[in-house]
């Protein structure tokens, strides 16, 4: 599979100096690691810090959601692979105004390992006081009853997205962890994968699918999922994958939702807003409100083809975290 790159060995670290030069006016690298990056002017407001991170591939997670109203710093790791704890205890360090850090990633043992050691770095060096927020949004991953055991795939944007809101407020650490945990409690995604992506070190598909065929509940790096079979229309991939978030949700007449429609690397807008124009019929017929939408590329897998759905569960707290303002230099909201 094609790519427009240089040394198959250097993408991560090509990528992040371009990324840096292009927005050098809202982040900046830190010092004592290439691979953390951080808000410029951090430390203009004291307050709780946000740290996120995880694989490279996913962009514009994780990286491009650094700035205000988002996170605070990103420790960026290899493709689809969690980074060290060295560049996220710098990213925490870096960006320290009130000794107070929430950390977000996603549920894989390599973030789990490695964000924890990191914790625990900074917690006996610095004194800083660190909570750990682990995103387990994919239902297709593990049945109701077991959310501990599912993977961490697109809900994570609404995740950041009520951190770095409510530490831009000024709320305290608990305050902010209470938030973030509830949107992690609230969310649910499933995906469609439809195409394989290729690792830039190897050039072969990351799994098997024929032209014709699909795969429900694959994973952001290619995980199996739930079924394999024939290509079907967009009506029916939203009716069946809309059932089973609403099924594990429990959602009721009159539950207000906010709707992401993410894609993976190569859909198309065309193909996501068609996709979403279904997912809205289908929860009007169930008489759920959608209060806000969000299409496009939010959390992706290279190239490949396909999308997922997240849903979030709207409430009184949780409607000022997702209207904030943000600004990042993949994402703004106003």
């Amino acid at each position: 599979m094609k790519k427009l790159i240089n040394n198959p060995d250097h993408v991560v670290d090509d990528m992040i100096k371009g990324f840096l030069k292009a927005h050098s006016s809202s982040i900046s690298k830190v010092e004592a690691h290439h691979r953390a990056i951080i808000r410029k002017y951090s430390k203009e407001k004291k307050k709780v810090s946000v740290i996120i991170g995880g694989g490279s591939g996913h962009e514009p997670a994780f990286m491009g959601y650094v700035g205000k109203g988002m996170a605070d710093g990103v420790a960026v790791g290899n493709i689809f692979a969690s980074p060290p704890p060295t560049p996220i205890a710098e990213a925490i360090k870096a960006v320290d105004t009130k000794k107070e850090s929430i950390l977000i990633y996603g549920n894989y043992q390599g973030d789990i390992m490695n964000f924890s050691m990191a914790a625990d770095l900074v917690e006996m060096e610095e004194d800083i006081e660190v909570k750990q927020i682990i995103v387990k949004d994919d239902v297709a991953s593990a049945p109701k009853g077991e959310s501990e055991q599912r993977r961490g795939i697109s809900g994570e944007f609404f995740v950041i997205k009520v951190a770095g809101a409510a530490s831009e407020m000024g709320k305290d650490i608990d305050e902010v962890y209470r938030l973030t945990e509830k949107a992690n409690e609230n969310v649910c995604s499933m995906g469609v994968g439809l195409t394989p992506c290729s690792l830039p070190q190897t050039g072969e598909p990351s799994f098997q699918l024929e032209d014709d065929e699909m795969e429900i509940g694959l994973g952001h790096h290619g995980e199996p999922g739930v079924e394999k079979g024939k290509l079907q229309s967009s009506s029916k991939v939203a009716e069946r994958i809309v059932h089973d978030i609403l099924a594990d949700m429990s959602l009721v007449k009159d539950d207000e939702v906010t709707v992401l429609v993410n894609g993976l690397g190569s859909t198309t807008r065309m193909e996501l807003y068609i996709f979403f124009d279904e997912v809205e019929k289908l929860l009007s017929e169930k008489g759920i409100r959608i209060y806000r939408s969000y299409v496009g590329d939010y959390s992706t897998s290279l190239e490949m083809g396909g999308c997922s759905l997240s849903l979030l569960k709207m409430d009184s707290e949780l409607k000022p975290m997702i209207d904030y303002f943000a600004y990042s230099p993949m994402y703004e909201q106003k």
